[in-house]
């Protein structure tokens, strides 16, 4: 009998194959939640993201200058879906907590990190035939919707429009007084990055609390999901020699090799691989 666990890994792995536009973001970002939480009920998840997008179907017919491209109606609808009518909003008071990067958890308490509401606003806008993406923004995720000119969106500030001094701020407040905007600021993510950037934010505060085990598994997770991505190949490498895991390290670290085989950081997996495998010996 297949359990959630492992239910919910394949389907994890089945996403790993799909090219990035044809990504359900919000139906991925559940399978992880589902992951951490396998005895939840994820079907009310599911109902409550189609619910979601049912009402942002409706906002689109409704508002025939939204549809037509008029970026800050579009927003105006989404925030009034998303922060108003189902309620939801950033959690400041317990930010660090890792509920608010598990969906379940977050459709649950109506509260997430911004990324987790990103991902919420990326699928209602889909579901309305809205463009839209993440910005890769340093330390606070943004949502950018385009139409008529583009506006970027926080998210966790209630769906509020950013302007330029307003992102100013926002990059001097995370990133030190002396940084500017420039041309990568506002660089825009692949749903594939969404995620992944969702799972990050598990994994750092698991390695932060100690949770070694906890963190490579969810590096593992993501990559389910970025079977190329040769950094977290690495990374989980580094882990699992962490952790005694000589067997799993070598294969992680041949992974990273197929992925990157030159390169400063080839040469030092080499060296580190060479040891490991007279450890076998």
């Amino acid at each position: 009998m297949t359990t959630p666990l492992v239910e919910a890994r394949a389907a994890l792995e089945a996403a790993g194959h799909l090219p990035d536009a044809e990504l359900d973001i919000a139906m991925v970002a559940l399978q992880f939640a589902r992951v951490d939480q396998p005895a939840a009920d994820w079907r009310a998840a599911q109902q409550h993201l189609s619910d979601i997008a049912r009402a942002a179907v409706e906002a689109a017919a409704a508002d025939r200058e939204a549809d037509a491209g008029d970026v800050a109606r579009r927003r105006a609808a989404l925030a009034e879906l998303l922060h108003g009518r189902f309620g939801y909003a950033g959690d400041a008071d317990t930010y660090d907590d890792l509920s608010n990067a598990n969906l379940l958890k977050v459709i649950e308490r109506r509260r997430g990190l911004p990324v987790a509401l990103g991902i919420l606003w990326l699928h209602a806008a889909d579901a309305a035939g809205w463009e839209a993406h993440g910005v890769d923004f340093p330390g606070h995720f943004l949502v950018a919707l385009s139409g008529r000119g583009q506006v970027v969106v926080d998210v966790f500030g209630g769906g509020a429009p950013l302007d330029a001094r307003d992102l100013r701020a926002l990059l001097k407040r995370f990133a030190g007084e002396t940084a500017e905007l420039g041309r990568d600021t506002l660089a825009p993510m692949s749903k594939r990055g969404v995620l992944l950037r969702l799972q990050n934010n598990i994994k750092v505060r698991r390695l932060r609390d100690g949770d070694l085990s906890g963190a490579v598994a969810c590096t593992e997770d993501m990559l389910r999901i970025a079977p190329d991505a040769a950094p977290l190949w690495r990374e989980a490498g580094l882990m699992h020699q962490r952790l005694g895991h000589v067997t799993a390290a070598i294969a992680s670290l041949e992974r990273f090799l197929e992925l990157v085989p030159d390169g400063p950081q080839a040469g030092r997996v080499r060296g580190l691989l060479e040891e490991l495998r007279h450890r076998l010996n």
